[in-house]
């Protein structure tokens, strides 16, 4: 085999990997992230942040974790 074509073959391959990986994934999961600078003690925030919360969850988004 030549040069040329050996690097042809492991370019080809290199380029199509990424591909196949992603065929086998199953539903891809999304991910929200939220920053807020809320004191502990502001009612007003945590109201807020409540009805962020209400609205994901009617939309059927589950909390897996809470940071903070």
């Amino acid at each position: 085999m030549r040069r040329r074509d050996f690097i042809k073959a492991i370019a080809g391959t290199a380029t199509a990997w990424p591909l196949v990986g992603r065929a086998q994934q199953g539903q891809r999961m999304r991910r929200i992230g939220v920053l807020m600078n809320l004191a502990a003690d502001d009612k007003e925030g945590q109201a807020r942040l409540s009805a962020f919360m209400q609205a994901l969850s009617d939309l059927g988004w589950k909390n897996a974790r809470t940071c903070g």
